[in-house]
């Protein structure tokens, strides 16, 4: 019992010096800009180990730039693309996540009706049944996750996904908005977002797409940018998707909306 004693204390002592590691390491970031984040260092792994192994060219591209050099309208639409309420809620929207919630929860009911439908339609046909019941693509996943939760799982974490992460991101989220202004996150935040293979950052991507500085981004350029932060490579290799197109000029709409901090 001592020695199982001994190991739960060691066990809490560890858990309290990462948590005072990570409360430093924000704390930090006051004064000092994050070079990089825990998901670029893992992205930067397997980039240099496709190039090694695959024989791909490398292709890395990150350039931090102050906050005054990102351009308003980047600011304005990835607010209103990716969290409006930012600048007022305290890191956790929880009604965008009960939002989601209710999402995820009809779009699973809608896949269950279809595969009784399939079912009953090729119930004689068991085989047949199967594979159009395999052939249906799982429900996609919201979280309804603010700037500053995506911020937290970036900058800090692991890519795994279980309750012990979950629980260690929102306290994350809590401490970055207890210690960093809201202008601070949003800096930290759009110089560390991916926005394609070996792209991070504002600058890196305004580079990339169109050829121009962060700063100089016109309303469009910045929505489109904005658009493709939920699954940057998907869209980077699809540069003349209709769904991008429309949801620019949705975005662009929602920009006056909202005020970057």
């Amino acid at each position: 019992m001592r020695s199982f004693g001994r190991w739960i204390l060691w066990m809490l002592l560890a858990g309290v010096a990462l948590q005072l590691f990570f409360v430093l390491r924000i704390a930090l970031m006051l004064v000092v800009d994050p070079q990089s984040t825990a998901f670029m260092r893992s992205e930067a792994w397997r980039v240099a180990g496709q190039s090694l192994t695959e024989d791909k060219d490398w292709r890395w591209s990150s350039q931090w730039v102050d906050y005054d050099q990102i351009s308003p309208h980047l600011k304005r639409a990835v607010m209103a693309s990716e969290d409006a309420g930012f600048v007022d809620h305290g890191g956790v929207d929880w009604e965008a996540i009960e939002a989601a919630w209710a999402k995820n929860e009809r779009r699973q009911e809608q896949i269950e009706k279809r595969q009784e439908q399939i079912e009953k339609r090729l119930g004689k046909k068991p085989e047949a049944a199967e594979a159009a019941i395999k052939a249906i693509k799982p429900a996609k996943i919201l979280g309804g996750s603010t700037i500053t939760q995506q911020l937290a799982k970036n900058l800090l974490l692991s890519g795994e996904r279980n309750l012990l992460r979950k629980g260690q991101e929102l306290v994350l989220t809590l401490t970055l908005e207890a210690l960093l202004s809201k202008r601070r996150i949003l800096e930290i935040y759009l110089n560390s977002v991916e926005w394609g293979e070996g792209i991070f950052g504002a600058d890196a991507a305004a580079q990339r797409y169109f050829k121009k500085s962060a700063d100089k981004l016109t309303p469009h350029e910045a929505a489109r940018l904005a658009v493709m932060l939920p699954s940057p490579k998907f869209f980077e290799n699809r540069p003349g998707s209709a769904y991008l197109s429309r949801r620019t000029a949705t975005i662009v709409a929602r920009m006056g909306d909202v005020a970057p901090p």
